[in-house]
């Protein structure tokens, strides 16, 4: 993900960033991606952090922890019980001592940052096709 900005007056871009330096991967590739709804259970600031939170999700009755860099523009209260799309399949990792084992997904435009939330009542586990 993009890097935070503190400044709270910043405004998107106009122009998107540009789509043409990833290299393509198959369709095949893809699907091996496994996105899923996980609903949001807890979340708290990661201490020693103004950027991380750290996020209990459930995944179809699993519950998973993400270590997400979004706790400049998001305050915990504004995720609880909020339907999110995660990654579920990544290698887990350490960040700032903290498991992470699901990767949350967030669209980021310079400054801003908005986590990609379900818009209708949806099973936590849903597949994200």
């Amino acid at each position: 993900m993009a890097s935070l900005s503190e400044s709270p007056q910043s405004q998107p871009s106009s122009q998107p960033e540009s789509l043409s330096a990833p290299s393509e991967v198959t369709f095949e590739e893809f699907q091996k991606i496994d996105i899923r709804i996980a609903k949001v259970k807890e979340v708290t600031r990661v201490p020693n952090s103004a950027r991380l939170l750290k996020l209990v999700v459930d995944i179809n009755g699993s519950e998973r922890q993400c270590i997400a860099g979004i706790g400049a523009k998001y305050e915990p209260d504004q995720l609880k019980d909020k339907l999110i799309a995660v990654v579920t399949n990544l290698k887990p990792r350490k960040i700032m001592g903290l498991m992470s084992e699901v990767m949350l997904l967030a669209a980021a435009d310079g400054p801003e940052v908005s986590t990609l939330i379900a818009d209708r009542p949806l099973n936590s586990g849903a597949k994200v096709t």
